[in-house]
């Protein structure tokens, strides 16, 4: 009866929410430190960010957003290629009366790296963990400019499965885009 009670609140309270479905692009420039069997490698990459999230700008919201990172380094191999993502985050802002509305966000990721350096795939997945902060700047009712830095915490999957090791990295993200609300 409790869980039926505590549903019924969070559900009404949806009908006098003034959240939004949005939707966003940006660009990111990400620096990475890959670690790896008493290596570390530093990378600096652009990246777009493509999104679809539904809150209010002033409280509560869920994303979802796809990575595309133009990798340009060598993390693994000298022919790396490609990285692709998904990212899932929880995000809580608020509205204390300024030009911008700051906010904290936290979620998780997934995605994979093209790389001759896993010779059964081709590719190594990755899994990330994601703490962020950043800012909304209202343009108007359904626009707002976003400034952000994002810290990701990322474990690659094992190059040999014969292995023990497992590459993992810090990335480091300072992210620029514009957010379409409806």
């Amino acid at each position: 009866m409790k869980k039926l009670g505590l549903l019924f609140l969070i559900l009404s309270s949806l009908l006098y929410a003034e959240a939004t479905i949005y939707f966003g692009a940006g660009y990111e420039y990400n620096n990475e430190i890959v670690s790896y069997d008493s290596m570390e490698e530093t990378v600096n990459n652009n990246a777009l960010k493509i999104k679809a999230g539904y809150g209010d700008r002033d409280a509560y919201a869920i994303e979802f957003a796809v990575n595309y990172v133009d990798n340009r380094s060598s993390i693994f191999d000298t022919n790396d290629g490609k990285k692709y993502g998904f990212d899932i985050t929880l995000l809580k802002a608020w509205n204390l009366g300024f030009v911008f509305n700051p906010y904290l966000k936290a979620g998780f990721g997934a995605g994979y790296l093209e790389t001759p350096a896993d010779l059964h795939n081709g590719s190594l997945t990755y899994g990330s963990f994601n703490l962020g902060a950043g800012c909304f700047i209202p343009v108007d009712k359904h626009t707002d400019i976003e400034l952000a830095y994002e810290y990701k915490n990322v474990s690659y999957q094992k190059l040999d499965l014969n292995s023990t090791l497992t590459p993992s990295s810090h990335l480091n993200t300072l992210y620029i885009g514009v957010n379409f609300r409806f």
